[in-house]
């Protein structure tokens, strides 16, 4: 098995920890890997110096390729679905108030999802709710796209076509065709999330990859995307 060492560096006040192997190989490799952990290959015989250096020249490539790793990265604990539990709606916090009704309907009201339902076991709770989160996440992702296309005016791209899925690693997600994929989970997330989500896919129609370019179009049609990526990170991980 070939010996790992943890290792870091500090580049532009971000740390970047990598695990440091050595190999038979002539040059340096480095691999991000999809939980954001870098992984450094160097070639026998290198010394620590000559690594961090080759790792600092590519320090802003590392983290271009973390952050696309963690750009979307959804995770719900497992819900019971039963009275009292907490569940997210536009990053609030809201109460289940489940009550047995010969009707079938969920209403927000005051601080509570209120549940009316013909059958009140878990399971059918589970799939009334998330059926009421898609039909949700269809209106207010279309009305964020809609005001948020006209920023993009200049770029002569067409106005997409919204998709929902789920998606186990990522919250959105575009097409070569102009189809905006976007996970239901992102309605749980503040609604100036959910615009820089979709900013982010429309700014993939413009440039395809993660590039210098890329990231300037994102900074200059919404300043304050760092922000509302990290509030989707606090209200969804």
């Amino acid at each position: 098995m070939t010996k790992t060492s943890a290792h870091y560096i500090i580049y532009s006040n971000h740390k970047i920890n990598f695990l440091l192997q050595y190999s038979n190989r002539k040059t340096l490799g480095i691999k991000v890997l999809p939980d954001a952990s870098v992984l450094v290959t160097a070639p026998a015989g290198s010394t620590v110096p000559e690594i961090y250096k080759k790792i600092k020249s590519k320090a802003l490539w590392i983290l271009r390729q973390q952050l696309n790793f963690q750009h979307y990265h959804p995770f719900t604990p497992p819900r019971k679905y039963i009275n009292g539990e907490t569940h997210l709606y536009l990053g609030r916090q809201y109460k289940l108030k489940i009550f047995e009704s010969c009707e079938n309907s969920i209403v927000l009201y005051r601080g509570h999802i209120i549940i009316n339902a013909q059958i009140t076991h878990s399971d059918h709770i589970e799939k009334s709710l998330k059926e009421w989160y898609r039909n949700k996440a269809a209106k207010i992702f279309f009305d964020v796209l809609n005001s948020s296309f006209p920023k993009f005016s200049n770029y002569k791209i067409p106005f997409p076509v919204i998709q929902i899925r789920f998606m186990p690693k990522r919250w959105g997600s575009c097409t070569p065709s102009g189809k905006i994929i976007l996970n239901p989970e992102l309605i749980k997330a503040p609604k100036a999330s959910i615009e820089y989500v979709i900013t982010h896919e429309l700014c993939h129609l413009i440039h395809p990859n993660h590039t210098k370019s890329f990231f300037n179009l994102q900074q200059k049609l919404m300043p304050d995307w760092k922000k509302w990526k990290q509030r989707l990170e606090y209200h969804l991980a």
